[in-house]
């Protein structure tokens, strides 16, 4: 029974460092509203870019886990907590793209954006792209 209990609170105080560690990489001035608004695009956008062949392969394994961890039904943080629910998706995604373009160059969005030029501006801020304006 206490080996069950310890167990659990390892588990617990891991997630809550994780939980910490996502708040404190988080994109400076991130809005979460702006960033669900590019959803639709977003997904297509990581399709994309995953599927892109002249990109370095590390570049489309960062994207393959991405699109894995989105697919799983269990996150961090449930999607049924408000506003934190999605939080975590919107961070962990906006670290992978700040990879991907540290990889392969913010050309590489443009290229591949298929939605609005709003749209390619709350990315480009949401993966730190330097020179732009807020």
């Amino acid at each position: 029974m206490r080996f069950a209990l310890g167990v659990v609170v390892t588990l617990l105080a891991l997630w809550a460092v994780f939980m910490l560690a996502l708040v404190a990489l988080r994109p400076r001035g991130m809005n979460l509203r702006e960033a669900w608004r590019t959803v639709p695009d977003t997904v297509r956008l990581l399709r994309d870019l995953r599927n892109d062949r002249t990109l370095p392969r590390g570049v489309r394994r960062w994207l393959t886990a991405l699109l894995v961890y989105l697919a799983v039904p269990f996150d961090l943080v449930p999607d049924f907590v408000p506003v934190l629910g999605y939080a975590d998706d919107v961070i962990i995604v906006a670290l992978v793209l700040r990879r991907v373009i540290r990889l392969a160059g913010p050309a590489t969005l443009d290229r591949h954006w298929q939605g609005t030029p709003n749209g390619l501006a709350a990315i480009k801020r949401l993966a730190g792209i330097p020179g732009l304006e807020h």
